[in-house]
């Protein structure tokens, strides 16, 4: 790409040389008020027309406020936060403390307050607000603010790092042509990262399919079949067994206030995949463990939804939430984990599960009782052979997706840090 035709030094190591008609000034030079949100919890009400919208970090991840899902406080209490922080059309949206670095710019005309958790930054007119939300973007930023460059290392941005933040600044005219070119590049990598993502959601369901289809009806399409006699189940082929799960593998409830080297917590178990995510070496529990063998089935019975099941690999222990399942001589193991896994079992379990804050399954009273269909051993072992294949293949493009997702959001990344530091000039670029 075009480079300006002249530079000079910008006085910084790390950010090296900008255009010569560009300065290297601070963030406080440039706006009117760097303040944060409420530092107290307002009185939260129903939303009606006299509550006022109450906005947290929360509010900012998704594209859109939505309206429907955010707090609401008395308008007494909105005209008095006001008094120190007053949202308006055109300022910006920050947030400094939990998931730092969304950013919000404002434009739309509903009176809000926001939380000690946000910052509001009011611009001054050398200064465009989404010239600075591009800035904000780049890896100069992470540079100054994060250190490590990992936004997700850091719990809190304080206000005095933000008002003391290192711009590289051109005249407000070329802000603007730098902001329409960002505009319409980042589109169009975004763009190109959103039909990855639903490629790798379509990936995800086709692995779904797979399982069910193959552990419910088998892999002969024209095997005759045979009424199950279990509604959520349907037919199954006319040459399988039904059976009570308790009848086809036991529960093992062996515990031990002697932690093994190897203990898997919920978060060590990616959902849907039964990856092993985190290092399970590392944890430290208090309490009584869960012990397993190699080649038993860990099925979450907390917030089943999740779909946390996994077949372990070694000997070790698990916490309480994991039902350690060991197959008998009916199944095999890995045609039992298939089976736990499945999106049929999953759903049903869910439904069954009591407590609110924490829903859970039982054992005893449901899950033993579910109802499996399942051929011979020999059988199984073809399923879940082809299983296993097809998952490998399906797997290996979702990774693939992945990285691919991950070079863009680099690519996007370097693109805005080169343009809003005068690394490259766009100021003649035609877009198209």
């Amino acid at each position: 790409m075009k480079k300006y035709d002249n530079y000079k030094d910008s006085g910084i190591d790390w950010i090296g040389n900008i255009p010569s008609g560009w300065s290297c000034t601070k963030l406080k030079f440039h706006t009117k008020k760097i303040i944060d949100g409420a530092h107290f919890t307002p009185t939260y009400i129903e939303k009606s027309k006299d509550s006022i919208p109450f906005l947290r970090v929360t509010d900012l991840h998704s594209k859109e406020i939505l309206l429907d899902e955010v707090k609401y406080i008395p308008l007494s209490e909105h005209q008095e936060l006001i008094k120190r922080c007053n949202p308006e059309i055109g300022d910006l949206l920050l947030s400094k403390n939990g998931t730092i670095g969304l950013m919000k710019i404002i434009d739309w005309d509903w009176e809000f307050s926001i939380f000690v958790s946000l910052c509001l930054l009011k611009f001054e007119k050398t200064l465009l607000n989404k010239f600075f939300y591009y800035f904000f973007e780049s890896n100069i930023v992470d540079r100054q603010l994060f250190e490590s460059s990992q936004k997700t290392s850091v719990s809190n941005l304080h206000l005095e790092k933000i008002k003391e933040l290192r711009l590289t600044l051109p005249s407000i005219n070329e802000q603007l042509n730098i902001s329409n070119y960002l505009d319409h590049k980042t589109a169009q990598i975004d763009t190109l990262i959103a039909k990855k993502e639903q490629f790798i959601s379509l990936l995800q369901e086709e692995r779904t399919v797979v399982i069910n289809q193959a552990v419910t009806k088998g892999l002969d399409p024209k095997v005759k079949m045979k009424d199950s006699g279990i509604e959520w189940l349907g037919e199954i082929p006319e040459h399988w067994e039904l059976k009570k799960l308790k009848y086809l593998c036991q529960i093992i409830s062996e515990k031990s206030s002697d932690k093994p080297d190897y203990v898997l917590a919920l978060e060590n178990i990616k959902s849907w995949t039964g990856e092993i995510v985190g290092n399970p070496y590392e944890n430290k529990m208090e309490g009584d463990v869960n012990l397993f063998k190699e080649n038993d089935i860990l099925f979450n019975k907390l917030r089943p939804y999740l779909a946390k099941v996994i077949k372990t690999e070694t000997d070790g222990g698990c916490v309480g939430e994991l039902l350690v399942l060991r197959a008998n001589h009916f199944l095999t193991p890995t045609f039992l984990y298939y089976r736990m896994i499945s999106e049929a079992i999953i759903t049903i379990v869910d439904n069954s599960t009591y407590g609110t804050k924490m829903p859970r399954a039982s054992w005893d009273k449901f899950i033993s009782l579910i109802g499996v269909g399942f051929p011979t051993i020999d059988e199984q072992n073809q399923i879940t052979n082809y299983i296993s294949r097809k998952i490998s293949d399906i797997s290996s493009l979702i990774s693939k997706a992945e990285q691919e997702i991950e070079l863009l959001k680099e690519y996007k990344t370097a693109l805005i840090s080169e343009v809003v530091t005068g690394k490259v000039d766009v100021r003649d670029v035609i877009l198209n």
